[in-house]
C-alpha cells in the first residue's frame, strides 16, 4: 500500500516538473526542485481528491471531508 502512495506522489511530481536533468561532459546531475515538487503533489492530490468526491457523491468521503494546505 505504502509503496503505490509513493509511486503516485512521484508521479504527481514528475508530471509537475519537479525534476531537472543537467549534464556536462564530466558529471550527470538531477535536481529536485522542492518548491515544484509540494505543489505539483497538493494540486494533484485536491485534484484526485475532487474526482473521487464527485465519483461518490451519496458518502459521506464527498461532504466531510477537507484537505487544508497551509503554507509557513
Amino acid at each position: 500500500m505504502i509503496k503505490y502512495l509513493l509511486g503516485a506522489i512521484l508521479a504527481l511530481a514528475i508530471i509537475g516538473g519537479a525534476f531537472r536533468f543537467e549534464s556536462n561532459e564530466n558529471s550527470w546531475k538531477l535536481i529536485i526542485l522542492k518548491e515544484e515538487a509540494f505543489y505539483s503533489v497538493t494540486n494533484g492530490a485536491k485534484r484526485i481528491f475532487n474526482i473521487v468526491s464527485n465519483l461518490i457523491p451519496g458518502s459521506e468521503l464527498s461532504g466531510s471531508s477537507s484537505i487544508i494546505v497551509e503554507e509557513n
